[in-house]
């Protein structure tokens, strides 16, 4: 059949030719009503209704920000358990922010693009961007980051990534679906300043300078309204302020009303049409919803349909996972890792005298491509750590494995009871780290761990957590690592303080213990389908780790800020007291030390700063502060680093956070090179949300400009002067 003519390129929707608003019009105008409802709501799971007598297809959706799903029934969850509907898994959310690189974010987007394109698909549910609030969250793993800008670069770079690429984008979960713990009901209480500069940056970004063509609303409700039904987060802020043109899809089972929401923005409910189907008919023919509303809802969807080029119905079963995007996955997967300490100069490796290494913890063979519940990903291929370790060290040191522990599994999630001493409790399998009265570690498995460490030159600890831990649905409990991780740490050490941790984890976990006990930590994610392989060569010095933390890693739990105001867990309405005092932010503000710090992350080299100066000393509202100083690789090795900028306001009358990331650059030198390193900041970044006029404000003074490595780790300081 055939097909409506395809726009060149993916279009900005602010800038949208008159030839293309002409064909939108010229369709719309030839639909029955009854053609243009059915475009409104889900005609599949993940489909939604074309025209096909006008040869408008329907919209194919991906689901998944890390990887394209495997292929499931018309009506259901359940796969269709197809042999060609696998793909690769990229590093999930947190992994990518980690890597603090707009251009990974970009190599990332691209790749979904390309496989979602083979896939037959025609938009990608994603990225997921909303800020990591609490660290227990259970789909922090997904999302990026706890800072506004870390979140709103890499967001802007997925989406590009996708929409240069052939499919668009759509971003979710707009907004402030900040939990996973009754999300489908809970009400977020929040000021307008904390939702206008923490909450809203990365959707905001998205939209106005990547042209994202898709928004996903969220489940909760914001100020006592849905999500799906909200005017002010869909129409005034999203539509009139920022001029998104694209479309509106609610979350699956997220619409509650016809009216309200077709009057408020959604364009197309998800999956059914329980509310955007026979009822929104009845709704227009009665005279609630007015018939423009149903064609402009029509035109936000052919705008992105005339943006995108339909695929054929057999695309499913042409191959995906190349050794490109293989290499794509390794890539961002390398840059990920951080390494947290290396006392000792532990690592890298040295198999220099052929060492016995002892690989303890269930971790070092786990799979993190499914699990939990929510979208995962049926990977072509999945290289583990230990797999890689043996393959890359060969006959150059003996390895030995002992499981340790046993991973909390989805078996133990449908039994609920006791895993390894740990209590499992709540809904949606929550795992409750603490051990458990007269439960202790497997007393077999740990007299294999000791047996190797003993006999080892130096002990590979793999730490953390599994994608049944950390799941869509269900917020954790705490963050003490599960299966007695901390009390199986204590004992290797005990016996052998030789210890390098890998922490495979999404978000933060309590590392006190495991720090305490070893000489190397560093965290390596849910890092896609070659994790294996990137951890190996880091951990052997191929790769020299580059990684930066996107969220603090607290010394308790009880730090974090919803949880020292004792607003988290809630399951009512989430009372965001905090206010703009989110991750680092609160920890600065309270003076308190986390474990480690938001943008923290180690190199095998040494980093120098010097020189810091500015392009002038005043500045205009109009104007670009423009940072300068010089950048040394002082080490032996070539190795990446990511400068920062934070912003702090001596003698402010206005509230402002101790530290501001407003700004980053990753910059790679060889050993013993130097490198003059600019950093630019637009003074109007440096505005705030000003309630009492409802609009963004400037305030003059005195800004600090802080350069370094960390939030905690600041090298340099120039300050400068913003006037009126």
């Amino acid at each position: 059949m055939k097909k409506i003519l395809v726009i060149t390129g993916i279009c900005m929707l602010a800038a949208c030719s008159a030839d293309t608003e002409k064909q939108i019009r010229d369709l719309t105008a030839q639909m029955t009503l009854e053609e243009k409802v059915d475009m409104l709501h889900g005609q599949t799971m993940f489909t939604s209704a074309g025209v096909e007598r006008l040869g408008i297809s329907s919209i194919k959706y991906a689901d998944g920000p890390f990887g394209i799903r495997e292929e499931l029934e018309p009506r259901s969850w359940t796969p269709l358990g197809l042999t060609t509907d696998s793909a690769t898994f990229f590093p999930t959310g947190s992994a990518l922010a980690a890597t603090w690189s707009e251009e990974m974010a970009y190599l990332y987007g691209k790749g979904m693009a390309e496989e979602a394109r083979t896939r037959g698909k025609d938009m990608i549910l994603g990225p997921a961007i909303n800020i990591q609030r609490i660290p227990t969250g259970g789909r922090t793993y997904e999302y990026l980051s706890e800072d506004p800008l870390l979140s709103s670069r890499l967001a802007v770079g997925y989406v590009r990534g996708v929409q240069d690429n052939g499919a668009a984008a759509c971003i979710k979960h707009y907004a402030l679906n900040n939990q996973e713990n009754n999300r489908g009901m809970v009400d977020v209480i929040v000021s307008d300043r904390a939702m206008r500069e923490i909450y809203l940056p990365p959707f905001r970004a998205a939209v106005e300078e990547a042209g994202a063509l898709g928004v996903m609303a969220a489940y909760n409700k914001v100020g006592g309204i849905w999500c799906a039904e909200n005017d002010i987060l869909l129409d005034k802020i999203l539509r009139q302020e920022w001029g998104f043109r694209g479309m509106v899809i609610s979350d699956w089972y997220g619409t509650h009303s016809t009216v309200q929401s077709a009057l408020a923005g959604l364009d197309v409910e998800m999956p059914g049409d329980w509310f955007f189907g026979r009822a929104l008919l009845d709704s227009v023919r009665c005279g609630a919803v007015p018939e423009e509303i149903i064609d402009q809802k029509v035109g936000n969807i052919l705008r992105v349909r005339l943006a995108i080029d339909p695929v054929e119905e057999t695309s499913h079963l042409q191959a995906v996972s190349t050794p490109e995007h293989s290499r794509m996955v390794y890539r961002i997967a390398s840059q990920s890792i951080v390494l947290l300490k290396n006392e000792g100069s532990l690592l890298p490796l040295n198999l220099e005298k052929k060492p016995v290494i002892a690989v303890i913890g269930d971790n070092a063979t786990q799979k993190n491509a499914t699990g939990g519940i929510g979208a995962g990903v049926k990977a072509r291929h999945e290289v583990t750590p230990l797999e890689a370790l043996e393959q890359k060290i060969g006959d150059r040191a003996t390895l030995v494995f002992a499981r340790g522990y046993k991973g909390y599994s989805r078996q133990d999630r449908e039994r609920g009871g006791i895993l390894g001493g740990v209590m499992l409790t709540g809904t949606g399998g929550m795992l409750e780290g603490s051990a458990v009265a007269g439960n202790g570690l497997d007393q077999e498995m740990l007299a294999q761990a000791l047996e190797a460490a003993t006999g080892a030159d130096i002990v590979l600890f793999f730490a953390g957590n599994n994608r049944e831990v950390e799941t869509e649905g269900a917020d954790r409990m705490n963050i003490i690592l599960p299966s007695l991780q901390d009390e199986l740490v204590r004992e290797v050490a005990r016996v052998n303080p030789n210890i390098v941790t890998v922490v495979v984890t999404g978000a933060p976990v309590d590392l006190s213990t495991v720090a305490s006990c070893s000489g190397a930590v560093l965290v390596s994610w849910f890092n896609g389908s070659e994790a294996g392989n990137a951890l190996a060569d880091v951990l052997l010095g191929t790769v020299v780790p580059s990684g930066k933390l996107p969220f603090t890693f607290p010394v308790r739990l009880e730090d974090s800020p919803a949880y020292a105001l004792q607003t988290y867990p809630n399951f009512d309405k989430a009372h965001y007291t905090e206010d703009i005092y989110v991750g680092y932010r609160w920890f600065d503000a309270r003076k308190i030390d986390p474990l480690f710090p938001f943008g923290h992350g180690l190199s095998y080299t040494t980093f120098e700063y010097d020189s810091p100066r500015t392009g002038k000393e005043t500045y205009h509202s109009s104007d670009v502060v423009t940072v300068t100083f010089n950048l040394v690789n002082a080490g032996k090795y070539p190795a990446r680093e990511v400068v920062q900028l934070y912003v702090h306001r001596p003698g402010s009358n206005v509230e402002f956070p101790e530290n501001e990331l407003k700004a980053f650059k990753d910059v790679e030198l060889k050993p013993g090179k130097s490198a003059q390193i600019t950093l630019k900041l637009p003074v109007s970044q440096l505005m705030y949300w000003n309630e009492a006029a409802g609009d963004w404000a400037l305030e003059p003074g005195e800004v600090e400009m802080r350069i370094g490595s960390s939030s905690r780790d600041i090298r340099l300081k120039k300050n400068i002067t913003i006037l009126l």
